[in-house]
């Protein structure tokens, strides 16, 4: 099959992890993948932000940005047309952004059938976090787009709620979360010769690893650290992210800065030696309706996982079977959590335990997730060649 996958990212962090995941474990299954996104995607470091683009919102007026950003999708419509005349794909599988109805314009001049991918409700994110001028146009743009893709597919149960409510049906929705490559996590948690590499031989390690903001809550792992008896106990944290600065500060404050260490970005290729350094695996809180990367990794690795009892994180985690989970309203929650892990290896063996076999009984992989992905393309594909049109028939919003 021919798939023309479409998206708007150009950083690369845990969205270009996604899409590249995705896109190898589809070409592994033998699909022809054409991938029509920004230019400048590829060029791009690991970890980078989205280069001028980043500049331009943090600089012009968000009313003025977000108008740009709706007319860039009419030159990506361009780019999309001329790349069905050209592949003459099957499909279209498109990566959810906000102010970007690109896909549903070429699926709807086409015919061809629209699988849209749906991480997060952009614009309750983008009016928490920074704001948007022209709020009715975004949910008009939101609506729309969700409401015009053949199949929806987001990353949690969570967020298909939000689908349902914004009026697309449960026959167009199909839950799939995020997943792991298990060939590039093949070390298990705790391995001695990951933490002599690091130079943390001999220590209990709890480890994090992600964007570092804020509401994680970081700082209680280092007050933990402070004020545990056992000395060889210490915090490794890969990644980067604005809340680094306070944590080192932190660090330094509690006079721990020898046992937290920050390995800052670390290219995707390595970070799996980093994992496997951890005896303990921190998710200290979580967006209600992410479904978080770093998890996956956790898991996969063998780590024991300490995370927020939350809707999302219950998709994927039993308490007691393959994670601690804590109450995240309740205070010290978290911390009795973090301790009771680190007073009992044979609890930490239990759960990674459970935590790798989840993964396989599951298949929460990006080769399970392509698969998937393979049959719900191969059935809207079936439905357009019996009836001449795109499967099922779309409602589209209008601006509020």
């Amino acid at each position: 099959m021919k798939i023309l996958y479409h998206h708007r990212t150009r950083s690369k962090d845990g969205q270009a992890v996604h899409i590249e995941e995705l896109i190898h474990a589809l070409e592994h299954r033998g699909h022809d993948i054409v991938v029509v996104g920004p230019e400048a995607h590829a060029r791009e470091a690991f970890g980078a932000e989205a280069g001028i683009v980043a500049t331009l919102k943090r600089r012009v007026p968000k009313a003025l940005y977000e108008l740009a950003e709706l007319g860039y999708a009419a030159h990506a419509f361009r780019r999309l047309m001329a790349a069905i005349r050209t592949h003459r794909p099957d499909i279209i599988y498109e990566r959810y952004n906000l102010f970007f109805p690109a896909g549903i314009w070429a699926a709807r001049r086409t015919g061809l059938p629209l699988i849209l991918e749906v991480t997060a409700p952009l614009v309750a994110e983008r009016a928490r976090h920074d704001g948007l001028a022209l709020a009715g146009l975004a949910r008009w743009s939101e609506r729309s787009v969700w409401r015009g893709g053949d199949m929806v597919l987001p990353v949690t149960e969570v967020l298909a709620g939000e689908l349902r409510a914004a009026g697309v049906p449960d026959s167009r929705i199909t839950v799939i979360a995020n997943g792991i490559d298990p060939a590039r996590f093949t070390r298990r948690a705790g391995d001695a010769a990951a933490k002599a590499a690091l130079g943390l031989g001999g220590r209990l390690v709890l480890g994090f690893t992600g964007f570092m903001r804020p509401w994680h809550g970081l700082e209680r792992v280092i007050d933990v650290v402070a004020e545990a008896a056992d000395r060889s106990l210490h915090f490794l944290v890969v990644g980067d992210g604005p809340a680094r600065a306070e944590l080192e500060a932190a660090a330094s404050r509690r006079g721990v800065g020898d046992r937290v260490s920050f390995a800052g970005l670390v290219q995707r290729e390595a970070i799996g030696d980093y994992v496997a350094a951890f005896d303990i695996a921190l998710q200290p809180d979580v967006v209600a309706y992410a479904s978080p990367l770093k998890l996956f990794e956790y898991m996969a690795t063998g780590c024991a996982i300490v995370a927020p009892d939350t809707a999302n994180i219950r998709e994927i985690l039993s308490d007691g079977h393959d994670a601690l989970l804590f109450d995240s309203a309740a205070p010290g929650a978290f911390r009795a959590a973090l301790e009771r892990l680190c007073a009992d290896a044979a609890l930490r063996a239990r759960l990674g335990a459970g935590a790798v076999r989840t993964i396989e009984s599951r298949g929460l992989t990006w080769a399970e997730n392509a698969r998937r992905v393979e049959e719900i393309a191969a059935r809207l594909v079936a439905a357009r060649h019996v009836a001449g049109t795109p499967a099922g028939p779309r409602t589209v919003g209008h601006p509020s």
